[in-house]
């Protein structure tokens, strides 16, 4: 996954945290902002009474009022609002003075106005410096706290795709592969890991007794098969023995494909490979099933490949067709790439999504039978390095690719 995909968990944490330290940022400075002001704003009050009770105490002392402003058109107007029906000290705090911020005191006393003011540049300054501290204190922070996330969440990233690499090697059929993660803290990735683990374990157990059972099946029939053909051979003609024997050719055919199912399961097949036309192996394979089949070769050029192994390969393919599909089924051979097509209702959605399995032949209307034929040629298909594909045609009908493996041409 992309390092920018701004979809990412990583991202998504991050961001979390970047929004949740802004967040409390500016919450904190808010609050010191605020506890300041207020803080400010108490002093200069209680300053500027106090300057007020001496002004008011030198007055009736002796009169004296020097330098104190009674006139009420040089005081701010807000503060001659609330002297007005008042003989209590009242406080105003004037910001629009050309002066600067002052904190105002006035009391009636006779039938002046007496008033002192307190200069608040200082603290509003002191404030505005505050500000400043905490966002550069806030943006150090970040800067501390963005990159720890990044890293504690690309942590977190890296083992999570450490487990979606395992998932998928383990739906690629690579059931040994595990997570690793016992003996790890036991927090919630853990947890997944485990699980899949624990599936790939059970799928890989269920996987190896249906093996087994393959493998057992196929032995023990093997022995008295052999004894039927024996016995069929010593029966008198006639039509009930042709069709004694057509149903021991069947079984027969039945057990070989399970042993050949077993030994691909066991990996115990190898490839004879060699260099061979595959247009000719392909129409050789063809005329051998016998069935009514129409084969382009469009280029026979010659690849290492096991002939024996490709020539399964197509007559399961083709017998495929001509019993589950419908006519005309068509083979092409263009190099590398062998395909082959009936007209029939196609392959069902089952083994498009999951592959043939053995046993299962999908839809009833492709007909019946055991499954075994497209397993076969998948197996097979695997031992010589080729890949198959189904797919089902637009204008019907069901498509089998098999694509070769091609020599690199800058190999030596």
């Amino acid at each position: 996954m992309s390092v920018w995909n701004w979809r990412s968990l990583r991202w998504q944490i991050a961001a979390l945290v970047i929004a949740a330290s802004c967040a409390v940022a500016l919450v904190i400075g808010g609050l010191v902002h605020r506890s300041t002001e207020d803080r400010n704003f108490v002093n200069g009050e209680s300053h500027a009474l106090y300057e007020l009770r001496k002004v008011v105490r030198a007055y009736k002392a002796n009169g004296w009022l020097n330098d104190v402003v009674t006139n009420p058109a040089e005081m701010p107007p807000g503060l001659v609002r609330l002297v007005e029906g008042t003989r209590k000290p009242v406080t105003f705090y004037d910001t629009e003075s050309r002066h600067g911020p002052w904190m105002w005191a006035a009391q009636p006393v006779d039938d002046l106005v007496l008033t002192a003011h307190v200069d608040m540049g200082s603290a509003e300054r002191n404030l505005a410096a505050l500000n400043r501290t905490t966002i550069k204190i806030s943006a150090a922070t970040l800067a501390v706290i963005v990159p720890v996330s990044f890293l504690l969440t690309e942590l977190l990233s890296r083992r999570l795709r450490r487990v979606a690499r395992t998932a998928r090697r383990i739906a690629g059929g690579e059931l040994d592969t595990r997570t690793g993660a016992a003996g790890r803290a036991g927090d919630e990735i853990t947890e997944i890991a485990g699980a899949i683990d624990s599936m790939a374990h059970n799928l890989q157990e269920r996987l190896r007794n249906e093996q087994r059972f393959t493998a057992d099946v196929a032995h023990e029939l093997r022995t008295p098969l052999m004894g039927l053909v024996t016995s069929t051979e010593l029966l008198p003609e006639g039509r009930a023995t042709e069709l004694v024997r057509d149903r021991v050719r069947v079984l027969r055919g039945l057990v070989e494909d399970l042993l050949e199912i077993s030994r691909l399961d066991a990996g115990a097949e190898a490839a004879d490979t060699r260099p061979v036309p595959v247009g000719s192996v392909v129409e050789a394979s063809v005329a051998r099933t016998g069935q009514p089949t129409g084969i382009v070769v469009a280029d026979n050029r010659r690849l290492p490949t096991d002939p024996r192994r490709l020539d399964r390969i197509i007559a399961n393919l083709v017998l495929n067709a001509h019993r589950h599909g419908g006519l005309p089924v068509e083979v092409r051979v263009d190099g590398a790439t062998v395909t082959v097509r009936d007209h029939g209702p196609g392959f069902p959605a089952s083994l498009l999504a999951d592959g043939p399995r053995r046993f299962v032949t999908g839809a009833s209307e492709r007909g019946h039978g055991h499954g075994l034929g497209l397993t076969i040629a998948l197996g097979q298909a695997g031992v010589i390095g080729a890949a198959l594909t189904f797919a089902n045609a637009p204008d019907g009908g069901a498509v089998a690719v098999l694509r070769l493996p091609e020599p690199d041409p800058l190999a030596d």
